[in-house]
């Protein structure tokens, strides 16, 4: 697939975008657009310093491996509420979360973001497609993402496949941390993504969750902040599936195996709920 890519002057702004989202509720085709949007973006430090203290993360002169999330969150929600794409952006469900680190990302001052859409799949509750990120430096490709989002009611042809992540290493509990019952609006403060499943129990329950949810990624952000050092700072694969919802306010603990260039994880919750499982892999 060719992407027509179009790159944009400054990052979009998000109270416009949100206004969109809101109008948007219906299905209007099944076929993704081959365009995507490229822009060239400032790390903040007062916005990446509350994003790590929001999730965790110490000060390591290092981008917390999720952050070019939060740099992407404008681009991306505008390549989501434009016209060809056929989805409404309120209702879609993040499935997994693939992220690479190429190389060290240290000293990031400046970077340019890419966003597109591909690989659109039946599922069994309708159809999946994957929003993929990639971020540069001045050297070259630095960072990439794919997230597995999940549209339902749409109808196609084909049988579904899924691809389940099972931890298949000896795992220990290595951590264990509250989600409280704000965390989802401190984390929308710091990375723009005021979805309103993840604000409060009353905008929660608009969309059928009897009360609000943790945002994925902060999950994501708040494991990886735990595994510091386990992990590899470059050359990794951190890919990660979102089971069970982690309602909020709850407690959840952290199992991985042990320190190296590859393991495995899961996140849950009382009465061994999973939320969430993964494993890390060198880039190949």
């Amino acid at each position: 697939m060719i992407t027509d890519w179009h790159t944009l002057n400054r990052e979009p702004s998000l109270p416009g975008l949100y206004a969109r989202a809101a109008t948007r509720r219906k299905i209007t085709g099944t076929a993704l657009p081959d365009s995507g949007l490229r822009c060239w973006v400032d790390v903040e430090p007062k916005r990446l310093a509350a994003y790590r203290q929001v999730c965790g993360f110490v000060d390591n002169s290092l981008l917390p491996p999720t952050y070019p999330h939060i740099l992407a969150f404008a681009l991306q929600m505008q390549l989501l509420t434009a016209k060809a794409f056929p989805f409404p952006l309120l209702g879609l469900i993040h499935l997994s979360n693939r992220i690479r680190v190429l190389r060290p990302m240290g000293g990031v001052n400046r970077v340019r973001v890419g966003v597109q859409v591909q690989n659109l799949q039946p599922h069994a509750k309708g159809a999946t497609f994957d929003l993929l990120t990639t971020l540069d430096d001045q050297l070259g490709p630095l960072w990439e993402a794919q997230s597995q989002m999940l549209c339902r009611g749409v109808k196609l042809e084909g049988e579904p496949v899924e691809e389940v992540l099972v931890p298949t290493l000896i795992l220990t509990q290595v951590a264990q941390w509250k989600a409280p019952t704000d965390i989802g609006r401190r984390y929308a403060k710091v990375s723009g993504d005021y979805n309103p499943i993840h604000l409060s129990a009353t905008s929660a329950k608009l969309f059928g969750f009897p009360s609000a949810i943790a945002h994925g990624l902060w999950n994501k952000a708040r494991t990886l902040a735990a595994l510091a050092d386990h992990l590899p700072t470059a050359n990794i694969e951190i890919a990660v599936q979102f089971r069970k919802p982690v309602r909020l306010p709850s407690e959840v603990a952290l199992l991985a195996s042990a320190a190296g260039a590859s393991g495995d994880l899961q996140l849950i919750g009382a009465g061994d709920l999973e939320h969430m499982a993964g494993h890390w892999r060198p880039v190949t």
